[in-house]
């Protein structure tokens, strides 16, 4: 390869008979080349080095301001689908008169969350900008040490799931916290939850956000900032009120962490791939008991899931399962394509993805700001028509209806797995299924709406002074119009709520419901 590379060299320069000339040149030009790279490389790490207190002037933040203002009210399908125009104006004239100072990224992205939240949007939502992402992840800076399991009750329930600081032997898991620096915690949630998006008024969704791995620390501080002590008032396994002084947990000594994420780094490319493809979908077959458990975490187009399926469906014809088990608590969604296919296993007549999906245009004034814009209007023209009610509709969903599968179909019982983060198109396929009579939704409201939502193009959108993103979905998607747009999630038949006896102990109480549920049905 080396040589044909000196002979095409010395080609370009009508010089093929001195290739050899050429690769000795390109010898004694190396190590200067070597240098130049060294050189542009340190300049552009020096172009990127972020300072995180570095104030932006009003002037910056107003002309963001508008370009974010601007591509939501002419693009977002959704912006007025729960939050009248008139309130939604409102909530946009308080962000702008938040701006007459200079501030920082994360308090100007702080105004942006509370704004977009506004739309109740679950997949509308800012992201840092790439500097400040880049700068996250190298700095090793403190965070809130305390992962949290939140639920709705009669009382906001937060109860210790994880502890980074893990030789604190008081805050361990399944104790029950009541106030963080004398604020109690329902008051806490409620302030967090008006910076966080969801489908419609689901507050489901937006508590397992602060419940997942760092939701919680990262809200709060996010909000309230970082300090050097916490003051926590606590409930102890007895019920017994306790309070304790912790501090913030610090990733620079934590040795054990920094010892696990080296093993990890240590892995090849292709075998990280085989693991995460495997702890994201995997089957596992109880043939005594005629059960199968298929835990899919994702939707998403690089998990290989048109043969995960076919196979998996195979199996279950072979060893003629009665019971199957879908575990989707934590499937955030992905390809519309792979979640249609998995419904099309399970039921039992046609169904369409959608009642009505279109997009509010086709062109955009921002579109210099607009991540794939080409590429996105590009197929926007081929697969949409303007119809009379002035939007672009996606027809072929609107009218095709799929049909089930005749080989390899499942007939047995169906148990799906639900939680908050059931989100986008897991709920297209919790919603499609769950009026079968074979078929079992367990555990909590899905964090996506079940009327429907704005999803299908999420490109991201780059704001021009301070590189702050915000997810922009172009379509709208109408489940199924014959339900209520009441703002909330599929609903499970069998609700099971957490518990914290059951996060003491550490049990998977849904699971634990469902083979209740497979004894008591054999």
């Amino acid at each position: 390869m080396k040589t044909f590379f000196y002979q095409q060299l010395a080609m370009d320069y009508g010089q093929k008979k001195k290739a050899a000339h050429a690769k000795i040149a390109f010898g004694k030009l190396l190590p200067a080349f070597l240098v130049l790279i060294v050189f542009f490389s340190s300049c552009s790490v020096s172009k990127y080095t972020y300072t995180p207190s570095k104030k932006i002037s009003p002037a910056q933040l107003k002309k963001d301001y508008t370009v974010f203002r601007g591509v939501l009210e002419e693009s977002h399908p959704g912006i007025y689908w729960y939050t009248p125009k008139e309130e939604m104006d409102r909530y946009f004239e308080w962000g702008e008169q938040q701006l007459n100072d200079s501030m920082n990224e994360e308090s100007f992205r702080k105004i942006l969350s509370y704004v977009i939240s506004k739309i109740n949007c679950g997949h509308t939502v800012t992201r840092s900008s790439k500097t400040y992402a880049r700068y996250r992840d190298t700095a090793n800076t403190k965070i809130f040490p305390l992962s949290l399991k939140i639920w709705p009750g009669e009382t906001d329930t937060a109860t210790v799931a994880a502890n980074l600081n893990r030789k604190d032997s008081m805050l361990t898991r399944g104790v029950v916290v009541k106030k963080i620096d004398h604020r109690p915690v329902s008051s806490i949630l409620d302030t967090l939850c008006r910076y966080i998006s969801s489908d419609g008024y689901n507050l489901t969704h937006k508590y397992q956000n602060l419940s997942n791995r760092g939701g919680f620390g990262f809200a709060f501080t996010s909000v309230f900032g970082l300090k050097e002590n916490y003051f926590i008032e606590y409930l102890d396994g007895n019920g017994t009120e306790k309070s304790t002084v912790i501090q913030p947990y610090n990733p620079r000594t934590d040795s054990m962490g920094r010892s696990a994420l080296s093993r990890i780094e240590r892995i090849a490319p292709a075998e990280r791939k085989k693991q995460i493809r495997q702890a994201t979908r995997n089957m596992r077959l109880d043939s005594v008991n005629k059960i199968a458990f298929m835990d899919l975490a994702s939707f998403g187009r690089n998990l290989r899931l048109k043969s995960f399926f076919r196979s998996s469906f195979r199996s279950l014809r072979r060893v003629d399962t009665k019971h199957l088990v879908i575990d989707v608590r934590s499937n955030g969604g992905g390809s519309v394509t792979n979640s249609t296919l998995l419904t099309r296993f399970i039921a039992r007549e046609k169904f369409k993805v959608a009642d009505s999906l279109f997009a509010n245009n086709r062109n955009s004034r921002y579109k210099k700001y607009i991540e794939n814009y080409f590429f996105n209007r590009l197929f926007m023209l081929i697969v949409t028509a303007k119809k009379n009610d002035g939007k672009y509709h996606f027809g072929y969903f609107e009218r095709h209806a799929f049909k089930p599968k005749k080989k390899n179909h499942f007939d047995g019982t169906v148990y799906i797995l639900t939680g908050g983060n059931s989100f986008s198109a897991t709920t297209l396929f919790t919603q499609k299924i769950k009026q079968q009579e074979n078929v079992t939704v367990v555990g909590e409201e899905t964090g996506g709406g079940a009327y429907g939502n704005t999803a299908w193009l999420i490109p991201d959108v780059t704001l021009p002074e301070t590189g702050i993103r915000f997810r922009l979905p172009l379509f709208r998607l109408v489940i199924d119009k014959n339900i209520p747009k009441d703002g909330k999630g599929v609903q499970p038949e069998v609700i099971v709520l957490p518990t914290t006896d059951a996060i003491r102990r550490g049990v998977d109480y849904k699971m634990e419901k469902v083979m209740e549920l497979i004894r008591s049905h054999q």
